[in-house]
């Protein structure tokens, strides 16, 4: 059975392709349209999904969307009409009733825009509407290689919950518990982000690594946001928000989401004015960020140990957008009687695609399991033929007896010569290591582009975490972000317990684990403030590639780790050869491995 899963309407709109159970592919629309968080329908990334399916649009048997609009219909209602009297005019209400039952016709229409965007009159294909929710939770369950699990779900908002939680056995998912809107901890950290000057769709990340720099018990009024409750639950104090009462306004005209102010004038009274976008950070915000990511850990925590306790579980499969909190997650660990997490490596909506399509093929067609995630390469791969295109679609070089020579010109109009290098594997490995230990910036451009918001080793930037000045060197030439935000150390997944204090499996970047103090000055270039570390942990069964680069360097150094960063400069991380070339080009990083190409600046004539 060939099963089509969208995550559409929505920022990160997504695609995934399940064939016989199995995870064929699966995409996000920003890195083939190069628009950050892309919103609306994944056109492209459907396209891509069934060329690298090698299927027709007719052989499509279903079509799983993350959305159920008929979902909680009765309660929907009940609170427009409670807006209504407590507004008195229907003005505003009437324009966001107005988008949203647009956006319900959409859903509705799914497979005729689909139909559209494959170029068909018309598809065969039968379309299931999956709870947000239970998407989430089956991109976790279904995903993990688990056989029994306590299932549980984070989020902001999706079909009226914001949280929902129960057992997976086998084939099935047994979501008996909820938390509906308006109480989230996705918009109770979202709010206090967009107070604290981040304003932008995706931007909680940042107030995570900010975090570090503050104090966690120096703003203890912000603990009044939110109220925990004896049986696991928890409620906002709706005061401090204001979505409860004038809707979420969320929008993407140019395909990048925006999201509206979710704070209230009492958010203000009680922190103070909110901070402008992008001014000096102040010890005030680290110490805001410090309590909010405090209260956050607590908040999960307290859900998961009352779902631990409920279920009698040690092992939990996780998703959601707040399961993107990899400093949270770790909490889970160290503070419940959970001993395994899986935690979806595209934890936010466009996991949800996945999700959509595993929860149609195992829970409503009961197919057998037949898929485990152990990886998240799941988009596109290209040859060395196709980088060689791209060499001569974007440099334009003359071939000369052993490389390819190109000049290009730079923001000043300085003339810079570019040597690109046929070599094997294992030179370009070398010529990496090589550039690494003397202080370079290489960008990695290997194999099939991960799924998710991490860049894993396929389509990174790597340097030397021994050097103390590699991350102002990144943030400065490269990366041009906030400071304070951290770099992830990738590191082999057998040396994993000589350098961190929990030493759990983290192939996605989705926990957070202290540095041994011992090895903290070994590596500074990758040791956040706090002594801690987003841990990448790297196979070689799933991904030869990287571990080979990681492998060659710890021959020659003694560090089993490389830093880790996204190949992307503000804007969706590169997709294509193509994408690779132009971002180098325009970052001016030393070098590229360009698959089997070496390609570098060069002062020699």
């Amino acid at each position: 059975m060939t099963i089509l899963g969208l995550n559409a309407y929505h920022g990160d709109a997504s695609a995934a392709l399940v064939v016989d159970g199995k995870l064929v592919c699966a995409i996000e629309e920003e890195r083939l349209n190069r628009i950050k968080h892309s919103a609306g329908f994944p056109s492209l990334a459907v396209q891509e999904c069934l060329r690298m399916g090698g299927i027709s649009a007719l052989e499509i048997d279903a079509v799983a969307l993350s959305r159920n609009p008929r979902a909680r219909l009765l309660s929907k209602c009940i609170h427009v009409c409670e807006r209504l009297w407590r507004e008195g005019s229907v003005s505003t209400l009437a324009d966001q009733l107005r988008n949203r039952l647009q956006n319900r016709r959409r859903v509705s229409r799914i497979n005729l825009e689909l139909a559209e965007a494959l170029g068909v009159s018309a598809l065969r294909a039968k379309t299931f509407h999956v709870e947000h929710h239970l998407a989430h939770l089956a991109s976790a369950f279904f995903a993990s290689p688990f056989s029994d699990a306590a299932v549980l779900s984070l989020d902001g908002f999706g079909d009226f919950v914001s949280t929902m939680w129960g057992v997976g056995h086998d084939r099935n998912i047994d979501a008996y518990g909820e938390i509906r809107f308006p109480h989230s901890l996705g918009v109770l950290y979202t709010a206090v982000t967009q107070w604290l000057g981040f304003p932008k769709y995706g931007d909680e990340g940042k107030v995570m690594g900010l975090a570090a720099y503050g104090n966690a018990k120096g703003v203890p009024e912000l603990r009044a946001l939110l109220q925990f409750v004896p049986d696991g639950t928890f409620r906002l104090d709706l005061r401090f928000f204001r979505h409860h009462v004038e809707g979420i306004d969320l929008s993407w005209e140019s395909g990048q989401p925006r999201l509206g102010t979710l704070y209230s004038e009492e958010l203000l009274a009680l922190l103070g004015p909110a901070f402008a976008s992008g001014e000096a950070i102040s010890e005030r915000q680290a110490d805001v960020a410090a309590s909010l990511q405090s209260l956050l850990e607590d908040a999960v925590v307290h859900v998961a140990l009352a779902l631990q306790r409920k279920t009698g579980q040690r092992r939990l499969a996780l998703a959601g957008g707040v399961a993107l909190n990899s400093v949270a997650n770790g909490k889970v660990l160290d503070r419940t009687p959970f001993r395994e997490l899986f935690v979806q490596p595209a934890a936010g909506d466009n996991g949800t695609s996945i999700g959509a399509a595993l929860y149609v093929a195992n829970q409503i067609h009961k197919a057998p399991r037949r898929f485990v995630m152990h990886h998240a390469y799941t988009g596109p791969a290209f040859s060395d033929d196709d980088c060689e295109r791209a060499v001569s679609e974007v440099l334009g070089p003359e071939k000369t007896e052993s490389a390819w020579v190109a000049w290009v010109t730079g923001p000043g109009n300085e003339k810079a010569r570019v040597l690109v290098e046929p070599c094997s594997f294992s030179g370009v490995v070398k010529k990496a290591v090589e550039a690494i230990c003397a202080g370079k910036v290489v960008g990695w451009f290997q194999g099939a582009m991960e799924f998710g918001p991490r860049a894993l080793g396929h389509r990174s930037i790597v340097c030397d975490p021994r050097r103390p000045d590699m991350k102002d060197i990144l943030n400065r030439r490269i990366k041009h972000r906030e400071p304070f935000r951290p770099f992830a150390p990738a590191i082999l997944a057998e040396a994993t317990t000589d350098w961190f204090v929990r030493a759990a499996p983290s192939p996605a970047m989705l926990l957070v684990d202290m540095v041994r103090p011992e090895k903290r000055a070994l590596v500074p270039a990758v040791v956040h403030a706090d002594g801690s570390g987003r841990l990448q942990t790297v196979e070689r069964a799933h991904s030869p590639t990287f571990y080979a680069l990681i492998e060659a360097f710890a021959a020659q150094t003694g560090v089993p780790m490389l830093l880790n960063t996204s190949f992307n400069e503000h804007e969706p991380i590169v997709c294509t050869p193509t994408d690779a070339l132009r971002c180098f080009l325009k970052t001016r990083m030393d070098a590229l491995a360009l698959s089997n190409l070496w390609v570098y600046f060069t002062d020699e004539e």
